[in-house]
This record gives C-alpha cells, sequence and structure tokens, in this order.
C-alpha cells in the first residue's frame, strides 16, 4: 500500500477540482481525502496500491476540465489502516 500527501497548484478552486478527484480516486480504488487551503492550492492524501495511486496521479495531472494545474508536490506518508473511502473535506 502507498500513500502519498500532495499540494496541486495552478487553477484548482472554484473548477470542480475537488469533485473530480473524488470520482478519480473511486474510480481507481484510492482512498483518502481532498481539501481546498487558503492559499488557493489543492491538498490531497491518498492512499491505494502502488499501480493504482501511479494512475490516479497520472489524472490529478491532467486536472478537471475547467482546471489549469501548473505542478504537484508529492510526499510519501506511512499508509494508514483505517482508511476506507475518499472524501471531501470542507
Amino acid at each position: 500500500m502507498l500513500r502519498q500527501h500532495m499540494i496541486v497548484y495552478g487553477h484548482v478552486q472554484g473548477v470542480g477540482f475537488r469533485q473530480y478527484t473524488k470520482q478519480t480516486a473511486l474510480r481507481h480504488s484510492v482512498q483518502g481525502w481532498v481539501r481546498n487551503r487558503p492559499d488557493g492550492t489543492v491538498e490531497i492524501d491518498a492512499q491505494g496500491t502502488e499501480e493504482k495511486m501511479k494512475q490516479f496521479v497520472k489524472s490529478i495531472q491532467l486536472g478537471s476540465p475547467a482546471s489549469q494545474v501548473e505542478r504537484i508536490e508529492v510526499s510519501t506518508r506511512k499508509p494508514e489502516e483505517n482508511s476506507r473511502s475518499f472524501t471531501i473535506r470542507y
């Protein structure tokens, strides 16, 4: 199991990016959460198999149709055993 923490930069708030991220996570069987940050970035904490996470990150880099992802900072964290869903945090 691989867990990654991401900060997504670009035009990613107010464009359906969090909902896109949740749907992408569900499609790739990835658990975790996504939320907007006050500085205009989006924060994602996600985990899944290494292959599923690779596909998930690739989809996040593409972004939602209305978004424009400039870059993503990714760091690896210790997996959580009790994570079972993907949620949007407010």
